[in-house]
């Protein structure tokens, strides 16, 4: 059974960093690519980004890049989400998820990925 596990969110200052870490098992990790997504109350699931399955390419949102950046430790089944310069407009829950099928390539809409962690809160003041 596969199971997603994100940690390290928690209330932060405006311009302040976060690392989040979402643990993964019960799935061969290594094939798959990755995505981290949000949602804030009241809203959509948004993307946020994603990495390919060897971790040698990365997709953000426009309204992270440059600030956040996603890396992935195959060998210890992790991937991570470190958040610079956070604003209020940050504040959600972290989610992260597995693509679906081995070897695809990374994608942005929350239907294609078929397992996602129970999410960790990231609340940014001003």
């Amino acid at each position: 059974q596969v199971q997603l596990v994100e940690s390290g969110g928690g209330l932060v200052q405006a311009g302040g960093s976060l690392r989040l870490s979402c643990a993964a098992s019960g799935r061969t990790f290594s094939r798959y690519p990755m995505g981290w997504f949000r949602q804030a109350p009241g809203l959509e699931r948004e993307f946020v980004g994603a990495i390919s399955w060897r971790g040698g390419s990365t997709l953000y949102a426009d309204s992270v890049k440059g600030r956040f950046t996603i890396s992935r430790d195959n060998a210890k089944n992790m991937v991570y989400l470190q958040m610079n310069g956070l604003k209020p407009e940050d504040t959600a829950i972290y989610f992260c998820a597995t693509r679906k099928g081995m070897y695809s390539t990374y994608a942005n809409q929350p239907e294609e990925y078929d397992y996602w962690g129970q999410g960790t809160q990231v609340t940014v003041s001003l």
